[in-house]
């Protein structure tokens, strides 16, 4: 058994999420999962000067399909920062859903 092999046979065996499992097929494709996709891929929709100072806390579905999204700030000094950022922030979401999926931002100290 190849090393390769050894890996992907640890790997199976842990329980992973549907966006974890589908990831290279959904970044292929370029089909959103969901709310998953999104924490999953913070990082790279956020932007390096984002995502070093927020993390995403919770993601709430709404009956019509939009988001209720809560950040935290890494430092809370950074929580006014992030609130003249929420614009920008609002419209990187809406952009790699391709629709207006956020409703409301919030933020946690």
């Amino acid at each position: 058994m190849s090393n390769q092999d050894k890996k992907l046979n640890e790997r199976l065996k842990r329980p992973q999420t549907i966006a974890g499992a589908l990831g290279g097929l959904i970044q292929i494709f370029g089909v959103r999962a969901s709310d998953a996709d999104l924490a999953q891929r913070w990082a790279e929709i956020m932007g390096a000067d984002i995502a070093l100072i927020a993390k995403l806390v919770a993601i709430k579905k709404n009956r019509d399909n939009t988001f209720n999204v809560v950040i935290r700030p890494t430092v809370p000094a950074y929580a006014l920062q992030l609130s003249y950022q929420s614009d920008e922030i609002i419209k990187k979401i809406n952009k790699y859903f391709g629709y207006n999926a956020v409703s409301k931002i919030s933020f946690r100290k």
